[in-house]
């Protein structure tokens, strides 16, 4: 993982830090466990071992819809794994034991433990409230495609619910209910096509990264 850094500078092994998934520590004893959510990878990790990667976002567009009663569902064919039913959401306050602080950060194996069963049944995506969301995946390609449409399906509802609420007066159920959604049968069969299809954007994206001044590569 990396080390305690904005993650777009990266630009060397010597920021980035091994860690064991048993208990987050570090590999090097004197290495400092300076990355303070490790234990939201480690603990999914632990308990999935199908999943080979973990992005976790701080998404302006996605934390609406971890602090509303609205919730965040595919709206568009590349979003499908998103669910037809509305993606869960982790409540970290609901975890907290005594002694732990209130910062919403998930500091330790039980609160990151309690994050990883939101995984169960092959869920791909899990929001946090008042944070932002976690999304895993068999591989990083897979991880990163599902967490950029994620922030995209998020940007596309919530202009779909401007839409439908053109004046206060409206009710908020109606502009809800106005929305069309994908059906259970979309959201798999979308689902499976961007995982398939994932190697257009990807390609798109890294040449972006390589193109860009922000990115420095010193390995």
């Amino acid at each position: 993982m990396s080390r305690n850094i904005a993650p777009a500078t990266i630009s060397s092994p010597d920021d980035l830090a091994e860690y064991w998934i048993a208990n987050a520590e570090p590999l090097d004893p004197n290495s400092a466990s300076d990355y303070t959510k490790r234990h939201i990878h480690s603990e999914i990790y632990k308990r999935h071992a199908n999943i080979n990667a973990v992005v976790h976002s701080h998404s302006d567009a996605v934390i609406p819809y971890t602090i509303m009663s609205v919730a965040l569902r595919a709206c568009y064919h590349m979003a499908g794994f998103l669910g037809a039913e509305g993606v869960l959401v982790y409540n970290i306050t609901e975890y907290l034991e005594q002694g732990d602080l209130r910062d919403m950060l998930v500091r330790n194996e039980h609160l990151g433990s309690a994050l990883a069963r939101f995984f169960d049944d092959g869920n791909s995506v899990t929001l946090m409230c008042g944070h932002g969301f976690t999304t895993v995946g068999d591989s990083i390609q897979q991880a990163v495609l599902q967490a950029v449409y994620t922030q995209k399906n998020a940007a596309i509802q919530t202009a779909a619910l401007t839409i439908g609420a053109p004046s206060a007066s409206m009710a908020p159920r109606a502009a809800l209910s106005s929305i069309q959604y994908l059906t259970k049968e979309e959201a798999q069969a979308t689902a499976d096509m961007t995982k398939w299809s994932s190697g257009r954007p990807w390609k798109l994206w890294t040449r972006e990264v390589e193109a860009s001044g922000l990115y420095v590569n010193s390995a």
